[in-house]
C-alpha cells in the first residue's frame, strides 16, 4: 500500500483540473476540522456582537430587529452542493456529474472498505437533509474521522482522510459562493473578483453610512417644531387671502373673456375684409404682372434690334470681303500667307493667290475713294494678276499725254505679272525679274493711293482724317521710296527671305490702314447724309 502510486481525485470546480491536495490538508486531525468548518459561519452572528450603539433615531422598528434577531438565533447553516457540468475529463466524472467528490476504491488491507455507491448530489433548489435514515459504510467512514475513533491521525486511512477533505470541501462549498476545492489559478482570479466586489461594497457602505449620518443629523428640535407651526399658521393665512384674490380675479376673467369674445368676432369681420382686400390686390398685381412682363418683352426686343442695328451699320463689306491679319511672321490676306521662310515653308500658289487678293484690294480702294493711278492700271485676275504700265512715246508722261490735245500720242503698254512660278533655283536673276518689277509697280501704286488720300485730308482740314490722324491729314504708316517700304526691299531676287517676308507684311499693313480710311470716309458720309 504504501508503494501504491497516488492518483489525483479531485478536481478544480472551476477549470476541471485534476490538482492533488496538500498534505497538511490530508492529514487534518478533528479539532483542525472543526475549527475550518467553524470559520465559515456567516458573518452576521458575528457583526451583530460589535454592532456600535444606535442613533438617537433607529433606521427600523423595534419590532423588526427583535423578530431578526431571534431568527437569527435559530438559523443553521445551509448545507448544498450546486450541480456542476461533467468536465472533459470523462474517465473520473462519469458516476457523478456534480464531481462534489470521487469515489475511492479502498485497499483489501483496508478494515472498513466504504461503500461504492456515488454520494447524492446537491443542488441549490433542493437543500440536503441534515440526517439520513439509513447508513451506509461511507457515512460511517465519515463519522468515525470527525469523531476521531480512529488509532491514526486524519483517520487511520487514505479513505477516511479523502473522505474527510471532501466533508471539508462540501461544507466550505455550501456556507460560501464558490465551490470546493479550486486549483491556484482560479484561486487569484476568484481572490481578484472578490477584491473588486469588496471595493464596491465598501463605497455602497459608505454611502448608506452618510446617508444615515445625515438622516440623524436633521432631526429637527422643538424650536424648529414651533417655528414650522408659526410658519404654517401665516401660510393659512396667506392662503385665505390669495383665496379671496383669486375669486376676484375669476370674476375680472370673467369680464374679460366677454370682452375678447366680442374681440374676436370684431377680428372675424376684419379677416374677412382682409381676404378681400388681398383677393383685389392679387388680382391687380397678376394684371400688373402682365403688362411688366409685355413691356420688358417689348423693350428686351427693341434693345436687340438696336444693337443688330448698330452691328449692321459698323460692318464692311470690304472688311468682311478683305481680311487682313497675321500668322506668326507672315501677314494674310483672307487666310493666304503673303511672304516665304525656310519654315514652316509656303508654296509659290499661295504666295501668288495673296499677291491676286492684294492687287484686288487696292483697285477697290481706288475706285472707291475715286483715285486712278498713273502709269499704271491694276488687273486683278486671282493666281494670275498683273498691273500694266503705260509708256507715251516721245518722253512724255501719261498725264501729259492725257491733256494734250494736239496729237493723239502713242501710249505702249507693258504687262507686268505679279506671280511666279519659283521652278528654278533661287538667286537667278532673269527668273523672277518680270516679278520683282511688277511688286515695285504695285508698291508704286500704294504710294500714289497713299498721297492722295494724304492730300484729300488737308484740302478737307482733316475733318476726314482716319485712323492715327491728328486733323492734319493721313499719313501711311510706313514710308515709300521707290523698291523699298520701311527701309525693306520689296525685290525677292538677291534679298533674304526674312526681309522679304517684313517688306509684305508692311505692304499689306497700308492697305489695311486705307481700307480703314475708305470705311471712315463712308461712314462719315453716311452721318452727313441723315
Amino acid at each position: 500500500m504504501a508503494n501504491e502510486k497516488k492518483q489525483p481525485a479531485l478536481y478544480c470546480q472551476k477549470c476541471r483540473t485534476p490538482i492533488d491536495i496538500d498534505a497538511s490538508i490530508d492529514q487534518l486531525n478533528p479539532a483542525a476540522f472543526k475549527l475550518l468548518t467553524d470559520s465559515t459561519v456567516p458573518g452576521q452572528q458575528q457583526i451583530a456582537k460589535h454592532t456600535p450603539p444606535r442613533q438617537s433615531r433607529p433606521t427600523y422598528p423595534s419590532a423588526r430587529h427583535q423578530t431578526y434577531e431571534a431568527a437569527l438565533q435559530s438559523a443553521r447553516n445551509p448545507t448544498f452542493k450546486r450541480s456542476v457540468p461533467s468536465s472533459r475529463f470523462g474517465q473520473h466524472g462519469a458516476h457523478n456529474p456534480a464531481m462534489s467528490f470521487v469515489n475511492v476504491h479502498m485497499s483489501e488491507s483496508m478494515l472498513d472498505p466504504p461503500s461504492t455507491s456515488p454520494a447524492p448530489v446537491r443542488s441549490p433548489d433542493r437543500p440536503a437533509p441534515v440526517e439520513e435514515p439509513q447508513s451506509n459504510g461511507l457515512e460511517i467512514t465519515r463519522r468515525a474521522s470527525v469523531a476521531g475513533s480512529a488509532g491514526t491521525v486524519g483517520g487511520g486511512s487514505m479513505a477516511d482522510a479523502l473522505e474527510t477533505t471532501n466533508r471539508m470541501f462540501e461544507i466550505l462549498s455550501a456556507r460560501s459562493d464558490i465551490d470546493h476545492p479550486v486549483c491556484v489559478e482560479c484561486t487569484e482570479l476568484l481572490v481578484d473578483g472578490l477584491q473588486k466586489r469588496l471595493a464596491v461594497a465598501t463605497r455602497e457602505r459608505d454611502a448608506y453610512v452618510d446617508y444615515l449620518r445625515r438622516a440623524n443629523t436633521d432631526v429637527p428640535s422643538a424650536e424648529e417644531i414651533a417655528a414650522a407651526e408659526a410658519a404654517l399658521k401665516a401660510a393659512k393665512k396667506s392662503e385665505a387671502t390669495a383665496i379671496t384674490n383669486l375669486e376676484k380675479l375669476e370674476a375680472e376673467k370673467a369680464d374679460l373673456d366677454a370682452q375678447l369674445a366680442a374681440l374676436e368676432a370684431e377680428a372675424r369681420e376684419l379677416d374677412q375684409e382682409e381676404n378681400e382686400f388681398w383677393k383685389n390686390r392679387n388680382a391687380f398685381s397678376s394684371t400688373l404682372t402682365e403688362f411688366q412682363s409685355e413691356r420688358d418683352a417689348l423693350t428686351t426686343k427693341h434693345a436687340h434690334d438696336v444693337q443688330i442695328l448698330t452691328q449692321l451699320q459698323r460692318r464692311s463689306v470690304y472688311n468682311d470681303t478683305f481680311n487682313i491679319t497675321h500668322d506668326n511672321h507672315f501677314a494674310t490676306i483672307n487666310g493666304l500667307r503673303l511672304g516665304r521662310l525656310p519654315s514652316p515653308y509656303v508654296d509659290w500658289a499661295e504666295i501668288n493667290a495673296a499677291w491676286g487678293q492684294t492687287c484686288l484690294l487696292l483697285a477697290t480702294l481706288a475706285e472707291r475713294l475715286g483715285y486712278k493711278f498713273q502709269g499704271y492700271e491694276l488687273c486683278p485676275m486671282g493666281s494670275t494678276s498683273t498691273i500694266v504700265k503705260l509708256e507715251v512715246k516721245g518722253g512724255n508722261s501719261t498725264t501729259e499725254a492725257r491733256h494734250s490735245s494736239t496729237s493723239s500720242p502713242t501710249v505702249n503698254k507693258q504687262h507686268l505679272e505679279l506671280y511666279t512660278s519659283g521652278e528654278f533655283p533661287l538667286n537667278f536673276g532673269f527668273i523672277h525679274r518680270k516679278f520683282d518689277t511688277a511688286m515695285v509697280a504695285f508698291l508704286e501704286c500704294l504710294r500714289q493711293l497713299g498721297e492722295f488720300v494724304e492730300n484729300q485730308g488737308i484740302h478737307a482740314g482733316g475733318g476726314l482724317a482716319g485712323v492715327g490722324s491728328a486733323g492734319a491729314g493721313v499719313k501711311m504708316p510706313y514710308e515709300i521710296r521707290k523698291d523699298k517700304i520701311h527701309d525693306q526691299s520689296i525685290k525677292y531676287t538677291l534679298n533674304k527671305e526674312e526681309a522679304w517676308t517684313k517688306a509684305c507684311k508692311y505692304t499689306l499693313t497700308c492697305c489695311k490702314y486705307l481700307l480703314a480710311h475708305a470705311n471712315n470716309v463712308e461712314s462719315s458720309a453716311i452721318r452727313r447724309g441723315r
